[in-house]
């Protein structure tokens, strides 16, 4: 108990010494609660609002930010699918291109063989028609020929029955040979 009389006799003392006035000091009190309570609704309850707002804006800015770099990632993954898509689409159609251009090719050639084979197989006609041609002046002149020389030989004129006789017989020799 001596330490607490001693106690308070020295925060009397110091009161005294510095001169502390308790109503001023309560009156100084009061002023300062007021001024912090006026502060704190008109300065820092705004101040605080736009910190917090600008704070939610941060956050937001950066969300958006990772969603548009998430975007962006995703915008170029589909870019390069098209781009893939496109060259295999490009391929597909040079190989279409290649085929179709073979084809046509074989098409030609084959037309032309056809075409070569005509025209081979109407020589070849030709030909026959010709030489069946000779081969009938051949035989017509032969008969004409053996009649005249028959005619000669026997040193007079054929009827016609006897010229018909003779020319098919040279006819069918020529034949036979």
């Amino acid at each position: 108990m001596i330490a607490l009389a001693s106690l308070t006799d020295t925060a009397d003392k110091i009161v005294t010494n510095f001169g502390v006035d308790w109503p001023m000091f309560i009156a100084q009190s009061v002023n300062f609660t007021l001024v912090a309570l006026a502060i704190w609704f008109f300065a820092f309850k705004k101040i605080l609002s736009t910190i917090n707002e600008r704070e939610k804006q941060i956050a937001d800015s950066l969300k958006n930010a990772d969603r548009i770099k998430l975007e962006l990632e995703e915008t170029q993954l589909k870019q390069k699918d098209t781009l893939n898509e496109a060259s295999l689409e490009a391929k597909k159609t040079i190989n279409k291109a290649q085929e179709k251009a073979k084809s046509l090719l074989e098409a030609q050639k084959e037309e032309a063989r056809l075409e070569a084979e005509a025209i081979i197989a109407k020589a070849k006609s030709a030909m026959e028609l010709e030489r069946q041609n000779v081969l009938k002046d051949a035989r017509e002149e032969i008969a004409s020929l053996v009649v005249l020389a028959t005619s000669k030989v026997l040193d007079r004129e054929l009827n016609d029955d006897e010229r018909k006789r003779f020319t098919q017989q040279a006819e069918k020799y020529v034949q036979q040979q």
